[in-house]
């Protein structure tokens, strides 16, 4: 992850051994010189993430949580082979640095990788730019991803990073496994929804890359242009159906707008492009030619999922181990998610 002008919010904390983490980053980290002092960036429910400032210059740092943690959850060991993989492409992702699976050194495996300076934009308004801004920056993100689906992962050393079919298959099995793994209540939509999603997969036609959180407050812009400079939090990447990032991406404007990245009801004014225009983009620039399938399918499936990890932050939050201190506030959303995601599946028929 990298950080832009948030990062002068950073909260101040002392869970890292600075002895044990200098020491690391002397002998794995090229030009490093210490001392360094730390910050951890606030928001973020999943793998904590720090600044480190040092003499040689600053560094981002991303862990593990402290504590018991879910079955394949917080793979910062995947994140670091994917950015390491994407980085030499010219995809704009952090330029990793170095990858620590001792735990002994802060507790956790972590790995640490430039710090990228840069805009972000967390109201997807965008209310400090012209409509013409707008526009460009709603190309940029959907041109940026368009671009992530044109790598040639197999060239970038990713061949093996997932399976390359039965995508939402997996996926849909992979967020129900961890919804029950995680869960502390019945709501009878998300056992409607468990039973109705592998009813009716979509069938895969193309494998890429994909990001499984691409949206525009993890992106870094550059402070003059409309450029993403880093796009960030690789977690949830795989390989997988390129129709799950752009499904992901459109949600935001079926979503009514929030102050954070939804676009509904703001859309298609004031320079922030129509759902269509960014779907016909994306087609364009991809060669998919057959157009996007009906999205109502995808966008309750995103929704399921979402559910899902919510319910992991609500878990860890009763468990006394949760990295954001708004887990309370983002554990009350699951009811709504649940409705929200079986809502988008009678939608598509269920």
């Amino acid at each position: 992850m990298a950080e832009g002008p948030a990062a002068a919010a950073l909260e101040a904390v002392d869970d890292l051994d600075t002895g044990r983490l200098t020491e690391w980053m002397a002998a794995n980290v090229v030009g490093f010189e210490g001392p360094i002092r730390y910050g951890k960036f606030p928001g973020g429910q999943s793998n904590p993430t720090y600044r480190v400032d040092a003499a040689s210059g600053a560094y981002v740092l991303r862990r593990k949580p402290f504590g018991p943690i879910l079955p394949s959850a917080h793979a910062v060991e995947r994140e670091y082979r994917l950015i390491a993989g994407l980085h030499p492409t010219g995809f704009p992702v952090a330029r990793p640095h170095g990858l620590c699976e001792d735990e002994g050194v802060i507790g956790s495996a972590f790995y640490v990788m430039e710090m990228v300076e840069g805009r972000t934009f967390w109201n997807g308004a965008l209310p400090d730019l012209s409509a013409d801004e707008r526009t460009a920056v709603y190309h940029e993100i959907v041109d940026r991803l368009a671009r992530l689906h044109a790598v040639d992962y197999r060239a970038a050393g990713l061949g093996d990073y997932g399976r390359p079919g039965s995508y939402f298959e997996r996926q849909v099995a992979r967020w129900t496994k961890q919804y029950r793994l995680a869960q502390t209540d019945d709501l009878p939509e998300a056992e409607r929804l468990i039973e109705w999603l592998p009813r009716t997969l979509p069938p895969q036609t193309r494998t890429a890359i994909v990001h499984g959180d691409y949206r525009i407050d993890n992106m870094i812009f550059d402070h003059a242009q409309p450029r993403v400079r880093a796009v960030l939090d690789w977690e949830l990447a795989t390989l997988g159906d390129p129709m799950a990032d752009l499904s992901y991406l459109l949600a935001n404007w079926v979503q009514p707008a929030n102050g954070a990245a939804t676009l509904g009801g703001i859309a298609g004014r004031d320079g922030i492009p129509t759902m269509e225009a960014m779907a016909d983009r994306y087609c364009a620039a991809t060669g998919r030619s057959e157009g996007v399938p009906d999205l109502d399918w995808y966008f309750a499936f995103g929704q399921f999922r979402l559910m899902s990890i919510v319910q992991g932050i609500k878990k860890r939050w009763l468990d006394g181990n949760a990295s954001n201190a708004k887990a309370a506030a983002h554990a009350a959303r699951v009811p709504e998610l649940a409705r929200s995601a079986w809502g988008f599946a009678e939608r598509a028929g269920a």
